[in-house]
Parts: C-alpha cells; sequence; structure tokens
C-alpha cells in the first residue's frame, strides 16, 4: 500500500510531490525547505533557524506516516553555503543525536527559492517487533 504525505507546502501541487511517501515500512521524505505554515521561508539568512524549521517538518512528516525521528536510517543536508555546513551540522545534531542515521552532507548552487540556505531529505524504516 502506498501512503502519501502532505505538509501543505504550495509547491507540492505545482511540481506534483508528496511531502513524503510511505510503502511497507519504508518512509522518504523529500527535499524539506524552511517554509513556515503561511508558505514564507523561515529564518532569511539563518542557516540555524532554516535547519531547525526544516527538520520540524520532517519530523512532522514522518509522524504523519506513523513513524519517528527514530525510524530514520539516512539523512541528505543541502546547502547553498557550505560554510554553514557546522551550523546546521550542530542542529542534525540535536534532533538525530542518539539515532545517528548515515548522513551526506553537500553543496548545491541552489533552490528554487534563492532564500532558501538549506534542504534535508530524509529515510526512514518502520521497525516495530
Amino acid at each position: 500500500m502506498r501512503t502519501l504525505i502532505s505538509s501543505g507546502s504550495p509547491y507540492e501541487p505545482k511540481i506534483g510531490i508528496s511531502r513524503a511517501v510511505r510503502v511497507g515500512d519504508v518512509i522518504v521524505v523529500s527535499g524539506t525547505a524552511p517554509l513556515g505554515p503561511d508558505g514564507h521561508t523561515v529564518g532569511r539568512g539563518d542557516p540555524d533557524a532554516q535547519a531547525r524549521r526544516c527538520l520540524e517538518i520532517v519530523r512532522d512528516a514522518l509522524e504523519s506516516a506513523g513513524a519517528s525521528l527514530r525510524d530514520v536510517v539516512r539523512t541528505r543536508t543541502l546547502l547553498t553555503r557550505i560554510e554553514d555546513w557546522e551550523t546546521v551540522a550542530r542542529v542534525h545534531g540535536e534532533f538525530f543525536h542518539d539515532i545517528r542515521p548515515a548522513n551526506t552532507i553537500m553543496q548545491v548552487s541552489a533552490f528554487i527559492d534563492p532564500e532558501w540556505l538549506i534542504e534535508f531529505e530524509a529515510d526512514a524504516i518502520v521497525h516495530r517487533e
């Protein structure tokens, strides 16, 4: 069974994407930008605030799919300014300190909105005993 999870992002219907998709025990979370509930960028120019907002959206999507951050096995950190990596990694560590998923940090040239400094992706596997 395939379950589509929406976060209400204005980009979901425009692009034809879901915030997350769950198939069986696997949940894949799309690239998640720092959007507030109003659809506008949170924390303009502030990588800490943007990272925090992105990971809150990831967490909420996972919970909507019946999972939690503890189920995350891989994250991807995409930055437009690689010099922000330590700030963003510190925030990632606040959310995933004891979970310690596999992670890749990379610089990209740009996102859809030039105010976005960061996006996160996450993959989770739900295993209940």
